[in-house]
């Protein structure tokens, strides 16, 4: 089960605090009450259903990158997309890897052959067929992945034009949550959500082709995936495991058992 992660009160002036809508998110965060009901109530009035922010935390000697996620999803999904390394065939992030414009996505038309359509088909059951997804970067952090997804698909001029005009919102929201939320955890030292949950079968295979010597490129040429996906699961192999890196990492999985020589 995911921790609960709450932020403290925010330390630097945002556009947000001049955004009424954005107004019950910061101050929740002021009172360090629960951020679910303000979030979801944002997110219905733009028109959607769900919110899903995630980054990587750019690498520092001796100590690689970490990953942050949080959503208002409910955990049998996202323990389910963790287990089943969904992330290597989400539309909404190989079609964002090198955009920092807003994506329109509909499952009904969005082109991605039959990996798409098995993600879409997944993810329907948790009223993921449509959304919007911001993809960008800040000098801190490797990558930031701000989705609200809707049940609507597939989705008609109307609801097209409705979402096109709450797009300056979006991205306020968007790069305001991680601005004056969430950086905040990785900048007082919190530990991911993920720590201490299982590795997926596909991490295990990462960390087990890692102790064996291979690289990312390797690894990934093995595997038939991007090395950026790599570099994701290791991400999150070392944030659930509490390693500083690749070498510790390995440490603890063959101390856990679950490496195998």
């Amino acid at each position: 089960m995911l921790k609960s992660m709450q932020p403290g009160k925010p330390t630097t002036t945002s556009t947000a605090e001049t955004n009424e809508l954005l107004k019950p998110l910061l101050e929740a965060a002021s009172r360090g009450s629960p951020l679910l009901p303000p979030m979801q109530s944002i997110v219905h009035a733009l028109g959607f259903d769900s919110f899903m922010y995630g980054m990587s935390t750019d690498p520092k000697p001796n100590r690689e990158s970490r990953s942050f996620v949080w959503t208002t999803l409910p955990p049998e999904w996202v323990a389910y997309y963790d287990r089943n390394s969904l992330i290597e065939i989400d539309p909404r992030l190989t079609l964002t890897v090198n955009r920092t414009s807003p994506l329109l996505w509909d499952s009904a038309t969005l082109a991605g052959g039959p990996e798409a359509t098995r993600f879409f088909g997944e993810a329907s059951r948790f009223g993921i067929n449509s959304g919007v997804v911001v993809s960008f970067r800040d000098p801190d952090h490797a990558r930031i992945i701000v989705a609200l997804n809707s049940h609507v698909s597939p989705t008609d001029e109307a609801r097209n034009l409705m979402i096109r005009r709450h797009l300056g919102d979006i991205m306020v929201l968007a790069t305001s949550f991680h601005d004056v939320f969430m950086s905040n955890f990785v900048d007082r030292g919190v530990p991911p959500r993920q720590l201490g949950i299982p590795l997926s079968p596909r991490e295990q295979q990462c960390l087990q082709m890692a102790a064996h010597g291979l690289t990312s490129n390797d690894i990934a040429g093995k595997l038939g995936i991007a090395e950026r996906t790599i570099h994701f699961h290791f991400s999150n192999i070392l944030s659930k495991l509490d390693a500083l890196n690749r070498q510790e990492a390995i440490a603890k999985g063959v101390a856990g058992g679950l490496i195998r020589f």
